[in-house]
């Protein structure tokens, strides 16, 4: 297939990166915006490439994307969600940490709590909190995933149902419109189910992406959480699912304010 150069390099670009940006690619490339979004479109019809709003991402087909590919995608968006979490968590407070890049920014703004008692399945999460003297880490025995450090299967699952924590913080590799959390590793899906139902207060992190991508493997529904902490939540069904159960919405830009919306009242 034959791919001019400015092609190749948006290809390579989304590959590095996980996603591109129209007003990136035109900047980058000394092009209008309309320009970029005929060569976008051109390369999703070759499914090169997935088409979301404002951009495009590298497709990750029926596998998920390389750890580093997933952790870089919406970095700045991962850590405005994992501030405004940790701020919902006081101190002195029991907690589940999941897989995730996103949970993963989450770890990272709970590094100046006190008196945490932290249980992961996330052997990053595990090392980077573990330093910390006010922190005390508890981490799940399984089989551990060389790609992203995530500990899986059946002895994850019985090792985390013996705790009843004050908070779980979990993610999705996609959200349908329809409110399903979607994820592509069963072994991991039954370890999340095992953290929500054993959980005072389940708290989902995710950017705006998700709602672009699919998965074939369900963790559960949108109205199983209490509070919903995204980027931006542009779809309407996702919205009104949030209001109908109750979740709290949160919505946090970079750099901007936080917009809550407690959907329930």
């Amino acid at each position: 297939m034959y791919l001019s150069p400015r092609h190749a390099e948006i290809i390579q670009m989304a590959k590095d990166h996980g996603r591109v940006l129209v007003d990136d690619l035109a900047t980058h490339f000394n092009v209008t915006p309309q320009t970029i979004r005929k060569d976008l479109n051109d390369l999703c019809d070759q499914r090169l490439l997935s088409r979301i709003h404002g951009g495009a991402l590298f497709p990750s087909g029926i596998e998920n994307m390389e750890y580093e590919a997933r952790r870089k995608i919406a970095a700045d968006e991962k850590e405005a969600i994992g501030r405004a979490a940790a701020r919902l968590i006081p101190d002195n407070a029991s907690l589940f940490i999941n897989i995730g890049t996103t949970t993963e920014a989450v770890s990272k703004a709970l590094l100046d709590h006190n008196g945490l008692m932290v249980i992961t399945n996330n052997i990053n999460v595990a090392n980077r909190m573990r330093i910390y003297p006010s922190i005390e880490v508890v981490i799940a025995g399984g089989v551990v995933r060389g790609s992203d450090g995530g500990v899986v299967g059946e002895a994850a699952v019985d090792f985390i149902r013996q705790f009843k924590v004050d908070y779980a913080v979990i993610g999705a590799s996609a959200i349908d419109h329809d409110g399903a959390l979607l994820d592509f590793d069963f072994r991991e899906v039954k370890v999340a189910q095992a953290i929500i139902a054993n959980a005072r207060h389940v708290i989902l992190v995710s950017d705006q992406t998700k709602f672009e991508r699919t998965a074939p493997v369900r963790i559960g529904h949108l109205s199983q959480v209490n509070t919903f902490i995204t980027d931006r939540c542009d779809i309407p069904s996702v919205r009104k699912i949030c209001q109908e159960a109750e979740v709290h919405l949160i919505e946090t830009s970079p750099g901007g304010p936080i917009h809550d919306h407690f959907t329930g009242v």
